[in-house]
C-alpha cells in the first residue's frame, strides 16, 4: 500500500493538463510555453501498464486558475494496485519557470472530494503543509525531473522517501525509484 500511494502521488506531481497543441507534430519540449506543452502531453486518461498496476489516472482542468503562465488541474487515481483498491485525489498546479515546468501537488486526504466538488480547490491546513514541489526540465520530446530526496514529499506521497525520477512524453508517464529501481508506467488511454 505504501508503494501504491508513492506511485499515485508521484504520478500526480508529474501530471498537468492544458489546451495547447502543435499542428501536425504534437507538443514539443522546446516550445516557448513549456507549461502549456507539458500540459498537452499529459492531458486525458492514463492506465497502468506494469504488472499489478491496474490504476487509471484521470486529469481534468480544475477550472479555477488558467493563465498563460499557470494552470490548475484535478487528478483522480482509481483502480487496483497489487490487489488493493485505490481512490486518491489531489490538485496539481503547473507553472512556467523559464524553459522548465514547476509542479506543486496538494493531496486531498478526503477521497470523497472530486473535481466537481465545491472543495476541489479548498484544503485543510494539513493538506497544505503536505504539498510537494518538483521542477521538470525538457528531455528529448518530453520532460523529466526527480524529487528532492529523503523526506521532501513524504507527507503528500504517504511515506515516499528517497529520490524518484519522473519522465513524461506524449504517450507515457514513467516513475522510477532511484534506489530500488522499482518502475511504474502509465500509457495514454484517451485524451
Amino acid at each position: 500500500m505504501k508503494v501504491l500511494r508513492i506511485a499515485i502521488a508521484l504520478a500526480a506531481v508529474s501530471l498537468a493538463e492544458g489546451c495547447a497543441s502543435s499542428y501536425g507534430r504534437g507538443p514539443s519540449a522546446a516550445s516557448p510555453n513549456p507549461m502549456a506543452n507539458f500540459s498537452s502531453m499529459v492531458s486525458g486518461t492514463f492506465r497502468g501498464s506494469t504488472p499489478g498496476n491496474e490504476l487509471t489516472l484521470d486529469i481534468a482542468n480544475a477550472g479555477f486558475v488558467s493563465t498563460t503562465e499557470a494552470f490548475d488541474l484535478f487528478l483522480t487515481a482509481s483502480g487496483r494496485y497489487q490487489g488493493t483498491n485505490v481512490r486518491d485525489t489531489g490538485l496539481i498546479h503547473a507553472e512556467n519557470q523559464g524553459r522548465n515546468v514547476g509542479i506543486t501537488y496538494i493531496p486531498h486526504f478526503d477521497p470523497t472530494v472530486s473535481g466537481l466538488s465545491r472543495d476541489a480547490t479548498r484544503f485543510t491546513p494539513e493538506e497544505l503543509r503536505s504539498a510537494c514541489n518538483l521542477v521538470l526540465e525538457p528531455s528529448g520530446d518530453g520532460y523529466a525531473g526527480e524529487t528532492q530526496g529523503s523526506t521532501s514529499c513524504a507527507f503528500a506521497i504517504h511515506g515516499a522517501t528517497g529520490k524518484w525520477t519522473i519522465e513524461v512524453d506524449a504517450g507515457q508517464i514513467r516513475l522510477r525509484n532511484a534506489q530500488s529501481g522499482e518502475t511504474l508506467r502509465f500509457q495514454r488511454a484517451s485524451r
